[in-house]
């Protein structure tokens, strides 16, 4: 018997995943238990193991991003999938032939309705964006035949037979789940092709030897993000999926152009200045890890009451104590002692002082946390992702830095799970590392406070009458005035800068 195996729930917030890496190949013998493939999202990377021993059928391919839910291969009984000498069998009666259409596919008389896919929890209604087939055209199973978009991802709609396409559902009609999206007219063999027609007479333009596919030159959701990292428009990348596709493979293995932007084709023709320069302008979707960031901050921005308090603190005493010890500390616990954990346990002390920091608002109710659990930004070559250090209070300064070590090198070879990057209490960013002097961070809900790092300049300060030039940083601290008060908030950055200015006292807890 054949299992099916689909794309499992890995997270709330994500609807579709893409196939990162198949361990095993097409055909293969599995155990049960065993590792697959990968899967990874805007998020984290999964690996996806066999349910049952059996001869592995792949159903989607490397780079492919599908929805939560989708069969990704099936799992054929070992007794099932193996192969059997071949018996002769009586020759059987010669079937009466399928009706054949005009076009030369072989009828069925079966009618496929497709209808909108449950794509995740949350989503009740999707809306149409593209038909990469036209009403008519001839579909085989399992090819993308439209682009669907939800308020969270887009995805990719397969044909779920082979046939001739009846659209029902035209292109930007929005769809609750399970309404009809079309029909495939069910049909054998590909449909023929029309010879090619004669130039008319006296007419010197060559006729038209068929029209390019309504998928040539688009991404994938997963080759679009890794086209926009890289800053490579798609003009610039020939698609070798259907119909001319751009796929996750062509994503990863374009490089940018040198060449002058003269050389990128336009989306329309700008007049030429006598200064000789090009007013090119090139449009590329969004991705959905894109559009999931920045339905997120305005949300942010929209649903609390988001202030930022400013402190600068000098870190003299900070890196005079590392100095001191660097070497001594990396002897005895093999990690190197940065600036992470100092303002890790500094805000620890502080949120004990200060329990509504580290509280959050749910419905009508104020949480507050005994506990905390911090989270820390960790920039990767997929993006910023931010990791949880649980209850950071009852950490060492190594056991700190052990675990920002851990969940950096986890987050850079994109190995973090979901739950190491959800339920933390309060965060911390470094935009310092970029070179930022100042920002105003956004606050990660449902978190009501996160204190930004900036970089260390020598600057002149006045200490006992006299100016002295001193390594400062200045620290913000964005914070939901719904919970917090400003008294709470300044109070709490002003704790945290005379722990650091005097690190002594987080060693002797006073």
């Amino acid at each position: 018997m054949a299992q099916q195996v689909k794309i499992p729930t890995v997270g709330e917030s994500i609807t579709e995943v893409t196939i990162a890496n198949w361990l095993k190949n097409d055909g293969d013998q599995v155990k049960m238990d065993e590792v697959i493939a990968e899967l990874e999202s805007d998020k984290a990377t999964f690996e996806l193991t066999a349910p049952q021993a059996g001869i592995l059928k792949i159903a989607k391919q490397k780079g492919e991003t599908v929805p939560i839910g989708a069969v990704i291969c099936e799992i054929t009984d070992l007794a099932q999938g193996a192969i059997t000498p071949a018996v002769a069998q009586p020759k059987p009666a010669p079937a009466p032939s399928p009706s054949k259409s005009s076009n030369g596919q072989s009828k069925t008389g079966g009618i496929k309705e497709m209808k909108v896919p449950p794509v995740g929890e949350s989503i009740t209604e999707v809306t149409i964006s593209t038909w990469l087939k036209k009403e008519g055209d001839f579909v085989t199973l399992d090819e993308v035949i439209a682009e669907v978009e939800s308020d969270k991802a887009t995805f990719e709609l397969p044909a779920e037979a082979s046939g001739i396409l009846r659209i029902v559902a035209q292109e930007k009609t929005t769809l609750p789940i399970g309404g009809l999206i079309c029909k495939i007219e069910i049909a054998e063999g590909a449909p023929a092709k029309a010879p090619a027609a004669s130039p008319a007479v006296g007419d010197g333009t060559p006729a038209s030897t068929g029209s390019s596919s309504y998928a040539a030159g688009y991404p994938s959701p997963a080759a679009a993000k890794i086209l926009d990292e890289k800053s490579i428009p798609t003009t610039a990348v020939p698609g070798s999926g259907v119909g001319g596709r751009i796929t996750k493979d062509d994503a990863v293995k374009a490089q940018a152009t040198t060449g002058k932007p003269s050389e990128t084709k336009p989306v329309q023709t700008a007049p030429v200045i006598s200064t000789g320069g090009v007013r090119n302008v090139r449009r590329e979707k969004m991705t959905s890890l894109r559009k999931t960031i920045a339905k997120r901050l305005v949300a942010v921005k929209n649903e609390t009451a988001m202030l930022t308090t400013f402190n600068e603190v000098d870190m003299k005493p900070v890196m005079d104590l590392r100095s001191h010890y660097k070497d001594k500390f990396k002897e005895k616990y093999g990690v190197g002692l940065g600036f992470m954990s100092f303002f890790t346990k500094a805000i620890c002390e502080a949120l004990k002082e200060f329990p509504a920091v580290n509280g959050s608002i749910e419905g009508e109710e104020l949480v507050y946390h005994d506990y905390c659990d911090i989270s820390i930004a960790v920039s990767t070559p997929r993006g910023l992702v931010v990791p949880v250090i649980r209850n950071a209070e009852l950490l060492s300064m190594a056991q700190i830095e052990s675990e920002v070590a851990r969940l950096a090198g986890k987050g850079r070879d994109g190995k973090l799970s979901i739950e190491e990057m959800t339920g933390g209490t309060f965060s911390i960013t470094n935009g310092g590392v970029f070179g930022s002097m100042m920002s105003t961070p956004i606050i990660n809900p449902p978190q009501s406070a996160i204190l930004g790092m900036h970089n260390i300049v020598e600057r002149p300060v006045v200490r006992n009458g006299e100016v002295v030039v001193r390594p400062i940083m200045y620290v913000a601290m964005s914070y939901d005035h719904r919970i917090i008060d400003g008294r709470e908030s300044v109070s709490f950055l002003v704790r945290v800068k005379e722990m650091l200015e005097d690190p002594g006292r987080m060693i002797l807890g006073i």
